[in-house]
Parts: structure tokens; sequence; C-alpha cells
């Protein structure tokens, strides 16, 4: 790469509208598809698109909502535990995964996490179950999916019931298994940054639970599964059907978008693995799916204001841990109770990853890198 290349070369962390470009035409024909029938809630593109993801994920049910909070929020209400119960959550995710557990009622039991990939200590985990205790919500954090044989052994001895939330994770496998096939339900995210984003909010619920899957419609729709029978009270947490037709054609891109991903981060591994820094820890049991590709540096936040002034755009996830937000100031939560993700919080530091990203981008996100952290 030249000097000239090299200083005009910008790297957005998303890069929403590349991918928009390549698919704008079938997306207009959708969206003018949903506006000639005026199916705006529900309906037939809600339907058939859950019918398709349903195939994706191998589940016998999906149910569509208008958001990932939502999905965990209906999930764990079709639970109907007693208020007061606890779920554990990994303690960094993002707040949905443990305001949900509030808004259904219960409290949710943070849990240190895995020092080099993130996701829930089982170990840790097992020293806050209690007698309330009901639930465990293992976060498929940065496309990476938990040990979920390892989440189903501790769930089944202490009685626990197991909600994935895999709002960053589409598509991802660990030994075989992908998500949802171990646990009561799974929920996903359709934000627009996530692998399968939307064009403004929406979620889905996957289950293979019969009776599971006919609550959660209920709910979602105000209760009712035919219009005015409101058998309990409910939520107005229906997908719209053009979410619904946006994501059906983009769901037939998702195969190449994680393959594409999963290439950009084996080339971010072959630039930064001469840095001495922790990269993404996989195995060859897994299929990251690289919502995310985050590394760990000491002195984060100038390297990260130097590659800003090289132009390129980065994210933290998350700049302060779930326990030690100002909406959980309640629970008293100290530092030395959760010394993995507190000394992470000024560590992380999430690159540019996307479907579209080139080879010439990530190699000057790396030599930007290089030079920030050698000036």
């Amino acid at each position: 790469m030249n000097q000239a290349t090299a200083a005009s070369l910008r790297v957005p962390f998303v890069d929403l509208h590349a991918q928009h470009l390549s698919i704008q035409d079938e997306i207009r024909e959708a969206i003018d598809a949903v506006l000639a029938d005026s199916a705006f809630i529900g309906g037939h593109y809600v339907s058939r698109f859950e019918e398709q993801f349903a195939a994706f994920t191998g589940a016998r049910h999906v149910m569509g909502v208008s958001s990932g909070t939502d999905a965990l929020i209906l999930s764990l209400m079709s639970l109907e535990f007693k208020r007061g119960f606890e779920a554990i959550v990994p303690a960094n995710s993002f707040i949905a995964t443990s305001e949900a557990v509030t808004h259904a009622g219960g409290t949710p039991l943070f849990c240190d996490v895995d020092p080099d990939n993130y996701l829930l200590d089982l170990d840790y985990a097992a020293q806050l179950v209690t007698s309330r205790t009901r639930v465990i919500l293992p976060v498929h954090l940065y496309g990476q999916m938990a040990d979920m044989h390892q989440v189903r052994l501790f769930a089944d001895k202490y009685d626990l019931v197991v909600i994935e939330d895999a709002a960053q994770a589409h598509g991802a496998r660990y030994q075989g298994i992908g998500v949802g096939e171990l646990s009561a339900a799974a929920t996903y995210s359709f934000f627009p940054a996530k692998n399968l984003g939307a064009y403004g909010d929406g979620g889905a619920i996957s289950t293979n639970d019969d009776a599971l899957a006919e609550k959660i419609r209920r709910l979602r729709n105000h209760g009712a599964i035919q219009k005015y029978n409101h058998e309990v009270e409910g939520f107005n947490s229906r997908m719209d059907g053009i979410q619904a037709a946006i994501l059906s054609v983009k769901l037939g891109y998702l195969a190449t978008w994680t393959r594409q991903r999963q290439a950009a981060a084996a080339t971010y591994h072959q630039s930064l693995e001469k840095m001495d820094l922790p990269l993404p820890h996989t195995t060859e049991l897994e299929r990251h799916v690289y919502h995310l590709y985050v590394i760990r540096i000491n002195n984060r936040d100038t390297v990260r204001r130097k590659l800003s002034e090289a132009g390129i755009s980065t994210g933290i996830h998350y700049p302060v841990a779930l326990p030690f937000l100002e909406a959980y100031r309640r629970q008293g939560n100290q530092p030395e109770a959760f010394p993995v993700v507190y000394r992470q919080m000024t560590e992380l530091l999430s690159l540019p990853l996307y479907p579209e990203i080139q080879r010439d981008q990530i190699e000057y996100v790396a030599a930007s890198l290089a030079k920030a952290l050698n000036p």
C-alpha cells in the first residue's frame, strides 16, 4: 500500500450502505410488495420469514417480534416464574440481557466471564445459585457460541431453564450443536448492524417447545391468538411486514456474508498475530460468525484515539460492564467481585468488520494499529 493510498483510506466500523447497494433492487421490490398488499403488521410476510428462519435455525417454531429485547422479555415471561426469581447473566453483555430479567419480574445475578472468550464462567456461576435461581442466560457474545453441552449439564445439575441470547450469533455452532438445540428457547436481534439486520428494529424467538411457542404468540399480540380473544394480558410486540420482507431477502445472503466475515477475521488474525495481542480465541470445534472482532489492548483509549486520527472507526463492547452501570447501583456491585470484566472494561477494542470490508482496509487497520502501539 503506497502512502497516497493509505493517506486517503477511511475505514468505517460498519458500512450498512455498502451492503444495501448490493441488494437494493431486491429490497425495493420486497418493500413495494408489502405496500401493495398493505400487509403492515403480521400477515403473510411475517409468517413466511418465520418459516424461513425456522429452516435456517432448525427450530420447530420461530416467532417474529418487534426487537431482540422483547424476544428476551417474552421468552422469560412465558416461563411464568414467580416474581423475585433469579437469572444468571454474564457481566459482559448489552443491558438488554439483564433488563429483560428485571422487566419479567426477576433479579439478574451477574456472572464473571472466561478471560479468553468472554463467555459465561460456569465455575463462577455455580457460586451464584440460590433457592430462587430459575434460569441461566448464556450470551453468544461477538458471534461466538458458548459451550452449550456444559451449559446444559450445569442447568440440569441446578434445575435451571436455559434461554440463549443469540443477538450476535446468527448461524453460530459449537461441537456440531446449533443455537437453540439445547435450550428452552433462543432469542435473536435483527437490529440493523447485526449479521442479519433489518432496516429498523426486529427480533425473533426460536423454540422446539410447542406449549412455549403458543404462550409467546399470545404474549406478543396483546395476549390473543385470535383477534379480540384476549386470554391473558400481553404486549404489542409484533414484527411488521416490511421488516419481515427485508429480512427474507437478506436471509438468502447470510451464508455468503458469514463466510466473508470469517475471511475478514482470518485476515485480521494473519495481520495481527505478531503484535502479541490477545486476539479472538476460537477452536476447530467452533463456528464463530464474527459479529465483532474484539482484541484487548492495555492503553486502549490512547490507541483508539490514534486510530481515529488515521480515519479508522472502532467500538468498545462494552465500556461499562453490566454490574457497574448506574442502573444496577442498587446491587452494590464491587470491582473485586468481577475481576475479569472489571479489568477488561479498559482493554476491549472492537475493530472494523463487516462482509464488505476489503483486504487493503484490514491491512491498513493492522498497520495503523502497529504504529499506534509502537510510535
